[in-house]
Protein backbone atom coordinates (compact mmCIF):
# COMPACT_ATOMS: atom_id res chain seq x y z
CA UNK A 1 0.00 0.00 0.00
CA UNK A 2 2.63 2.48 0.53
CA UNK A 3 2.97 3.52 -3.51
CA UNK A 4 -0.36 4.70 -3.12
CA UNK A 5 -0.41 6.57 0.13
CA UNK A 6 2.73 8.18 -1.20
CA UNK A 7 0.94 9.31 -3.95
CA UNK A 8 -0.16 13.18 -2.86
CA UNK A 9 -1.35 14.28 -6.34
CA UNK A 10 -3.95 12.34 -8.47
CA UNK A 11 -5.90 13.83 -11.52
CA UNK A 12 -8.95 12.85 -12.19
CA UNK A 13 -7.85 13.00 -16.06
CA UNK A 14 -10.30 14.25 -18.59
CA UNK A 15 -11.65 12.40 -21.65
CA UNK A 16 -11.14 14.18 -24.96
CA UNK A 17 -13.17 13.20 -27.80
CA UNK A 18 -12.88 14.06 -31.48
CA UNK A 19 -15.66 15.42 -34.24
CA UNK A 20 -17.33 12.08 -34.44
CA UNK A 21 -17.65 12.39 -30.33
CA UNK A 22 -15.03 8.65 -29.92
CA UNK A 23 -12.35 9.11 -27.49
CA UNK A 24 -9.20 11.05 -29.11
CA UNK A 25 -6.96 8.86 -27.77
CA UNK A 26 -3.95 10.89 -29.65
CA UNK A 27 -5.44 13.93 -27.76
CA UNK A 28 -5.37 11.84 -24.01
CA UNK A 29 -1.92 11.06 -24.53
CA UNK A 30 -0.57 14.38 -24.67
CA UNK A 31 -2.74 15.38 -21.76
CA UNK A 32 -1.27 12.46 -19.40
CA UNK A 33 2.09 13.53 -20.66
CA UNK A 34 1.59 17.24 -19.49
CA UNK A 35 0.85 15.35 -16.09
CA UNK A 36 3.56 13.20 -16.00
CA UNK A 37 5.92 16.51 -17.02
CA UNK A 38 4.40 18.29 -13.97
CA UNK A 39 5.05 15.50 -11.11
CA UNK A 40 1.52 14.31 -11.35
CA UNK A 41 1.99 10.80 -9.22
CA UNK A 42 -0.92 8.99 -10.37
CA UNK A 43 -4.57 9.67 -12.41
CA UNK A 44 -8.22 8.76 -12.23
CA UNK A 45 -9.66 6.96 -15.55
CA UNK A 46 -13.11 7.86 -16.84
CA UNK A 47 -13.92 8.85 -13.17
CA UNK A 48 -16.95 12.17 -12.92
CA UNK A 49 -14.44 14.62 -14.59
CA UNK A 50 -13.61 12.07 -17.10
CA UNK A 51 -16.68 11.09 -17.91
CA UNK A 52 -16.96 7.47 -17.41
CA UNK A 53 -20.83 7.56 -16.78
CA UNK A 54 -21.23 8.79 -20.57
CA UNK A 55 -18.54 5.72 -22.06
CA UNK A 56 -19.75 2.63 -22.77
CA UNK A 57 -18.03 0.31 -20.45
CA UNK A 58 -16.06 -1.05 -23.86
CA UNK A 59 -14.75 2.04 -24.03
CA UNK A 60 -14.10 3.00 -20.34
CA UNK A 61 -12.19 -0.61 -20.28
CA UNK A 62 -10.08 0.33 -23.28
CA UNK A 63 -9.28 3.57 -22.02
CA UNK A 64 -7.93 1.69 -18.51
CA UNK A 65 -6.04 -0.56 -20.89
CA UNK A 66 -4.37 1.99 -23.02
CA UNK A 67 -3.32 4.07 -19.98
CA UNK A 68 -1.80 0.97 -18.36
CA UNK A 69 0.27 0.11 -21.61
CA UNK A 70 1.33 3.85 -22.46
CA UNK A 71 1.82 5.27 -18.60
CA UNK A 72 1.60 2.17 -16.27
CA UNK A 73 5.67 2.92 -15.85
CA UNK A 74 5.01 6.57 -15.10
CA UNK A 75 1.67 6.67 -12.92
CA UNK A 76 -0.65 5.28 -10.38
CA UNK A 77 -3.43 4.18 -12.80
CA UNK A 78 -6.49 3.80 -11.12
CA UNK A 79 -9.99 2.74 -13.06
CA UNK A 80 -12.76 4.48 -11.81
CA UNK A 81 -14.66 0.76 -12.09
CA UNK A 82 -17.57 1.58 -9.80
CA UNK A 83 -21.40 1.50 -10.83
CA UNK A 84 -24.65 1.55 -8.63
CA UNK A 85 -25.18 -1.73 -9.98
CA UNK A 86 -22.89 -4.05 -7.72
CA UNK A 87 -22.68 -7.13 -10.19
CA UNK A 88 -21.47 -4.32 -12.88
CA UNK A 89 -19.14 -2.87 -10.06
CA UNK A 90 -17.21 -6.70 -10.13
CA UNK A 91 -17.69 -7.10 -13.48
CA UNK A 92 -16.05 -3.68 -14.64
CA UNK A 93 -13.61 -4.39 -11.69
CA UNK A 94 -12.31 -8.06 -12.29
CA UNK A 95 -11.35 -6.49 -15.93
CA UNK A 96 -9.74 -3.25 -14.87
CA UNK A 97 -7.55 -5.43 -13.07
CA UNK A 98 -6.90 -8.08 -15.83
CA UNK A 99 -5.82 -5.18 -18.16
CA UNK A 100 -2.89 -3.95 -15.32
CA UNK A 101 -4.90 -1.24 -13.79
CA UNK A 102 -2.85 -0.37 -9.88
CA UNK A 103 -6.33 0.16 -8.10
CA UNK A 104 -9.80 1.08 -8.66
CA UNK A 105 -11.97 3.70 -7.20
CA UNK A 106 -15.43 2.89 -5.82
CA UNK A 107 -18.58 4.80 -5.50
CA UNK A 108 -21.52 3.74 -3.38
CA UNK A 109 -25.12 2.87 -4.94
CA UNK A 110 -26.58 6.00 -6.47
CA UNK A 111 -29.80 7.53 -7.21
CA UNK A 112 -31.54 4.05 -6.02
CA UNK A 113 -29.34 4.03 -3.03
CA UNK A 114 -29.57 1.36 -0.44
CA UNK A 115 -28.96 0.73 3.29
CA UNK A 116 -26.13 1.03 5.12
CA UNK A 117 -25.77 -3.15 5.23
CA UNK A 118 -26.39 -3.00 1.44
CA UNK A 119 -23.74 0.20 1.10
CA UNK A 120 -21.25 -2.41 3.19
CA UNK A 121 -21.77 -5.49 1.11
CA UNK A 122 -21.36 -3.39 -2.08
CA UNK A 123 -18.00 -2.25 -1.31
CA UNK A 124 -17.05 -6.06 0.44
CA UNK A 125 -17.56 -7.37 -3.14
CA UNK A 126 -15.43 -5.35 -4.99
CA UNK A 127 -13.19 -4.83 -1.94
CA UNK A 128 -11.97 -8.63 -2.19
CA UNK A 129 -10.95 -8.04 -6.05
CA UNK A 130 -7.85 -6.01 -5.20
CA UNK A 131 -6.37 -2.59 -4.01
CA UNK A 132 -9.55 -0.19 -3.64
CA UNK A 133 -10.11 3.63 -2.97
CA UNK A 134 -13.77 4.51 -1.66
CA UNK A 135 -15.25 7.60 -2.98
CA UNK A 136 -17.45 9.70 -1.01
CA UNK A 137 -19.72 12.21 -2.77
CA UNK A 138 -22.75 12.77 -0.99
CA UNK A 139 -23.80 15.93 -3.39
CA UNK A 140 -23.66 13.73 -6.52
CA UNK A 141 -24.78 10.17 -5.07
CA UNK A 142 -27.47 11.25 -2.54
CA UNK A 143 -26.11 8.98 0.53
CA UNK A 144 -22.71 9.99 2.98
CA UNK A 145 -20.87 7.34 2.99
CA UNK A 146 -20.39 8.49 7.39
CA UNK A 147 -17.48 7.45 9.19
CA UNK A 148 -19.22 4.17 10.98
CA UNK A 149 -19.32 2.70 7.37
CA UNK A 150 -15.73 3.59 6.52
CA UNK A 151 -14.32 1.98 9.99
CA UNK A 152 -15.36 -1.09 9.29
CA UNK A 153 -14.43 -1.10 5.60
CA UNK A 154 -10.92 0.41 6.30
CA UNK A 155 -10.46 -2.92 7.88
CA UNK A 156 -10.60 -4.82 4.77
CA UNK A 157 -6.92 -5.84 3.50
CA UNK A 158 -7.62 -4.03 0.03
CA UNK A 159 -8.61 -0.72 1.70
CA UNK A 160 -6.45 2.02 0.28
CA UNK A 161 -8.43 4.77 1.39
CA UNK A 162 -11.22 7.58 1.22
CA UNK A 163 -11.49 10.44 -1.29
CA UNK A 164 -13.34 12.20 0.96
CA UNK A 165 -15.87 15.24 0.17
CA UNK A 166 -17.22 15.66 3.24
CA UNK A 167 -14.89 18.49 4.01
CA UNK A 168 -11.54 19.10 5.91
CA UNK A 169 -12.98 17.92 9.84
CA UNK A 170 -13.46 14.73 8.60
CA UNK A 171 -10.63 14.35 6.88
CA UNK A 172 -8.68 15.10 9.76
CA UNK A 173 -11.33 12.80 11.89
CA UNK A 174 -10.04 9.73 9.70
CA UNK A 175 -6.26 10.77 9.44
CA UNK A 176 -5.83 11.34 13.25
CA UNK A 177 -7.39 6.84 13.07
CA UNK A 178 -4.46 5.92 10.26
CA UNK A 179 -7.57 5.94 7.86
CA UNK A 180 -5.82 7.57 5.03
CA UNK A 181 -7.76 10.43 2.93
CA UNK A 182 -7.72 12.43 -0.08
CA UNK A 183 -9.41 15.35 -0.76
CA UNK A 184 -12.07 15.53 -3.26
CA UNK A 185 -12.76 19.63 -3.37
CA UNK A 186 -10.19 21.27 -5.01
CA UNK A 187 -10.80 25.05 -2.83
CA UNK A 188 -9.70 23.07 0.57
CA UNK A 189 -7.03 20.46 -0.26
CA UNK A 190 -4.45 22.68 0.41
CA UNK A 191 -5.68 22.83 3.57
CA UNK A 192 -6.08 19.52 4.13
CA UNK A 193 -3.23 18.86 3.45
CA UNK A 194 -0.95 21.07 5.23
CA UNK A 195 -3.25 21.65 8.68
CA UNK A 196 -5.40 18.37 8.54
CA UNK A 197 -3.14 16.00 7.49
CA UNK A 198 -4.59 14.69 4.46
CA UNK A 199 -2.39 12.05 1.97
CA UNK A 200 -3.14 14.48 -0.98
CA UNK A 201 -5.92 15.38 -3.22
CA UNK A 202 -7.80 13.68 -6.27
CA UNK A 203 -8.02 16.61 -8.46
CA UNK A 204 -9.76 18.36 -10.85
CA UNK A 205 -8.10 21.71 -11.58
CA UNK A 206 -4.76 19.71 -12.03
CA UNK A 207 -6.45 18.90 -15.07
CA UNK A 208 -5.13 22.75 -16.19
CA UNK A 209 -2.80 23.81 -13.56
CA UNK A 210 -0.97 20.36 -12.68
CA UNK A 211 2.30 22.08 -12.04
CA UNK A 212 0.69 24.45 -9.55
CA UNK A 213 -1.43 22.13 -8.33
CA UNK A 214 1.84 20.04 -7.61
CA UNK A 215 2.88 23.13 -5.40
CA UNK A 216 0.46 22.92 -3.12
CA UNK A 217 0.60 19.23 -3.05
CA UNK A 218 4.35 19.60 -1.45
CA UNK A 219 4.84 22.55 0.53
CA UNK A 220 2.44 24.80 2.74
CA UNK A 221 1.85 27.95 0.70
CA UNK A 222 -0.96 30.15 1.46
CA UNK A 223 -0.33 32.94 -0.87
CA UNK A 224 -0.22 30.34 -4.18
CA UNK A 225 -3.75 28.81 -2.66
CA UNK A 226 -4.93 32.09 -2.23
CA UNK A 227 -4.04 33.05 -5.18
CA UNK A 228 -5.63 29.76 -7.00
CA UNK A 229 -8.99 30.18 -4.81
CA UNK A 230 -11.20 32.32 -7.74
CA UNK A 231 -9.66 30.11 -10.59
CA UNK A 232 -10.37 27.15 -8.39
CA UNK A 233 -14.22 28.58 -7.97
CA UNK A 234 -14.78 28.89 -11.48
CA UNK A 235 -13.68 25.57 -12.50
CA UNK A 236 -16.89 25.00 -10.20
CA UNK A 237 -19.70 27.44 -11.25
CA UNK A 238 -21.33 24.57 -13.17
CA UNK A 239 -21.35 20.94 -12.18
CA UNK A 240 -18.27 19.31 -13.27
CA UNK A 241 -16.99 18.98 -15.54
CA UNK A 242 -18.34 21.48 -17.42
CA UNK A 243 -15.86 24.37 -16.92
CA UNK A 244 -12.53 22.41 -16.98
CA UNK A 245 -14.00 21.03 -20.52
CA UNK A 246 -14.47 24.64 -21.31
CA UNK A 247 -11.14 25.85 -20.02
CA UNK A 248 -9.51 23.19 -21.70
CA UNK A 249 -11.11 24.25 -25.32
CA UNK A 250 -10.00 27.38 -24.68
CA UNK A 251 -6.62 26.85 -23.95
CA UNK A 252 -6.80 24.35 -27.24
CA UNK A 253 -5.49 21.47 -25.05
CA UNK A 254 -8.54 19.03 -26.39
CA UNK A 255 -11.26 20.76 -29.50
CA UNK A 256 -14.46 22.04 -28.77
CA UNK A 257 -16.10 18.71 -28.68
CA UNK A 258 -19.17 17.63 -25.75
CA UNK A 259 -20.84 14.55 -25.28
CA UNK A 260 -24.43 15.74 -24.33
CA UNK A 261 -25.81 15.86 -21.91
CA UNK A 262 -22.93 18.07 -20.92
CA UNK A 263 -23.05 21.80 -22.68
CA UNK A 264 -20.04 24.44 -22.95
CA UNK A 265 -20.44 27.40 -20.61
CA UNK A 266 -22.02 31.04 -21.55
CA UNK A 267 -20.05 33.55 -23.33
CA UNK A 268 -20.69 35.22 -20.21
CA UNK A 269 -18.66 32.72 -18.41
CA UNK A 270 -16.13 32.03 -20.44
CA UNK A 271 -15.17 35.98 -20.57
CA UNK A 272 -15.05 35.53 -16.59
CA UNK A 273 -12.73 32.27 -17.00
CA UNK A 274 -11.05 34.19 -20.10
CA UNK A 275 -9.72 36.83 -17.25
CA UNK A 276 -8.95 34.49 -14.46
CA UNK A 277 -6.62 32.04 -16.55
CA UNK A 278 -4.70 34.98 -18.42
CA UNK A 279 -3.81 35.87 -14.98
CA UNK A 280 -2.09 32.71 -14.88
CA UNK A 281 1.18 32.09 -16.34
CA UNK A 282 1.07 30.63 -19.55
CA UNK A 283 3.55 28.04 -18.88
CA UNK A 284 1.70 27.00 -15.84
CA UNK A 285 -1.51 26.03 -18.24
CA UNK A 286 -2.06 23.13 -20.10
CA UNK A 287 -2.89 24.34 -24.01
CA UNK A 288 -0.40 26.69 -26.53
CA UNK A 289 -2.95 29.58 -26.16
CA UNK A 290 -5.91 30.99 -25.00
CA UNK A 291 -9.25 32.21 -26.39
CA UNK A 292 -12.30 32.95 -25.54
CA UNK A 293 -14.13 30.97 -28.19
CA UNK A 294 -17.45 31.95 -30.25
CA UNK A 295 -20.96 29.73 -29.35
CA UNK A 296 -20.49 28.10 -32.64
CA UNK A 297 -17.39 26.63 -31.96
CA UNK A 298 -18.39 23.85 -29.61
CA UNK A 299 -19.64 20.80 -31.22
CA UNK A 300 -22.07 18.83 -29.33
CA UNK A 301 -21.91 14.64 -29.56
CA UNK A 302 -24.38 12.15 -28.71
Amino acid sequence: MNKFKAASLITAIKTPYTSEGEIDLTTYDILVKKQIDAGVDGIVVGGTTGEGHLLSWEEHLILIAHSVHEFGDKLLIIGNTGSNNTSEAIKATKHGFAAGMDATLQINPYYGRTSIAGVLEHFTHTLDIGPTFIYNVAGRTGQDITPDMIEVLAKHKNFIGVKECGGNERIAQYEKQGIACWSGNDDECHDARHQHGSHGTISVASNIIPGLMRQLMDKENTELNSRLQSLIKWLFCEPNPIAINTALMMTGAVSANFRLPYKALTKEQRQQGLDLLSAIDANDLVGESLSLLDDDAFKYCI
